[in-house]
């Protein structure tokens, strides 16, 4: 019956978390519920980075102020009030540190919780383990690792982000039905539906960044914006090794997020400046064979807590992701034409596999209907 409850409300706590999809990068997502008496009397999610946590917004919520003086915190929960006895669910193991904001663990103590669920371990090194041992030695009864899965995949970006000092990396395309990307001459508008093409648009939200390499913004001439849905703008990176990028692209005169361009010491210094003049940042990055290594890149990135990146490229930046072993996962909208030639573009180009046994292999494909499409996403 335990169980059955716990999960319960960790799904809850869940349901929570992911409200605020997109906005508390490089934080994670993170929902939390308090209960007593087999009812709610808590809610709170993390909204961005550098708020309230969501266990003391939980708490705030159940009627208990938060962030006191955290002094002699064993056997002095009169301050409990509502809480005193309650349990607290969360999907991320509270942090006993002091970030951004203070620690949350010694005021789920003073707040007299009984015991505590929560779905994971935080993977933060600052964090992990420290958060649960806290509350252990204060007598709580802790209890981890209920929907553990569910919280990893809400949670995938942080995790890589935490673990690999890298951005999360999803391939986004979409292809006809013999999975061409566009025509042998490149015209690619629209392969997808409204409804895939509206999708997208709000898929960048969730995203530090979107990113596209050269040939995509000279065939294309994108905005790579959100085109003016109140959602958050994702930064919005080119991979342009020799600066061949112009400077009345419609990148560089739309409002959007953040422009970066990346590229190698091929550029010149006057493109330098004039891409600075309209706003770009540039990171050169050592190249690999004459180009951007993307590697180094995704690295310097993440010391930019850029923490994930959708793709939005051709056949020839997908394949460098992959051959680098840098995606973790796609999303392919298939839609109901065929293209054919030869010499059509396809969605991963590259140099190939010569045999079958050396696939990239897709483990937890999902398959949905979108308007008049479908999407796939798996991860790789």
């Amino acid at each position: 019956m335990k169980n059955k409850t716990d999960t319960k409300f960790i799904k809850e706590a869940l349901a929570l978390a992911v409200k605020a999809e997109g906005l508390t990068s490089p934080n994670p997502l993170v929902g939390a519920v308090i209960v007593k008496g087999n009812k709610i009397i808590g809610r709170g999610y993390h909204k961005r980075a550098g708020s309230k946590h969501a266990e003391i917004l939980a708490l705030e919520s159940a009627g208990k102020p938060a962030h006191q003086p955290a002094t002699k915190l064993a056997g002095n929960r009169k301050a409990g009030g509502k809480t005193k006895g309650a349990t607290l669910y969360i999907n991320l193991e509270p942090c006993a540190h002091y970030g951004k904001t203070p620690p949350c663990a010694p005021e789920i103590i003073k707040a007299g919780i009984k015991r505590v669920v929560i779905a994971m371990p935080d993977p933060n090194p600052l964090v992990n383990g420290k958060g649960i041992k806290k509350l252990k030695s204060e007598g709580i009864d802790v209890q981890v690792g209920i929907l553990e899965q569910d919280a990893r995949k809400i949670n995938e970006t942080y995790i890589k982000y935490m673990t690999k000092k890298m951005p999360f990396v999803v391939l986004k395309w979409a292809m006809s039905l013999d999975g061409k990307i566009a025509t042998r001459k490149g015209n690619s508008k629209w392969i997808s539906g409204k409804a895939s093409r509206e999708f997208t648009q709000k898929l960048r939200g969730k995203f530090d960044a979107v990113l596209i390499g050269i040939e995509t913004l000279l065939k294309d001439n994108p905005q790579l914006n959100t085109h003016g849905l109140e959602i958050k703008e994702p930064k919005r990176i080119i991979i342009d090794s020799k600066g061949r990028i112009p400077l009345d692209c419609n990148l560089l005169k739309t409002k959007g997020g953040q422009i970066i361009i990346t590229t190698t010491d091929k550029i010149s210094k006057k493109k330098i400046r004039d891409l600075k003049e309209k706003g770009a940042e540039i990171i050169v990055i050592s190249s690999k064979e004459g180009r951007v290594d993307l590697k180094k890149l995704m690295i310097e990135l993440a010391k930019r807590e850029i923490t994930s990146i959708l793709v939005e490229g051709g056949g020839t930046i997908n394949a460098s992701f992959i051959e680098n072993a840098l995606a973790d996962k796609f999303v392919a909208f298939l839609s109901p034409m065929i293209i054919g030639g030869k010499n059509a573009i396809s969605p991963v180009e590259g140099k190939g596999i010569e045999k079958i046994a050396n696939a990239v292999r897709i483990r937890d494909l999902s398959i949905r209907k979108m308007g008049e499409d479908v999407v796939m996403e798996g991860y790789l």
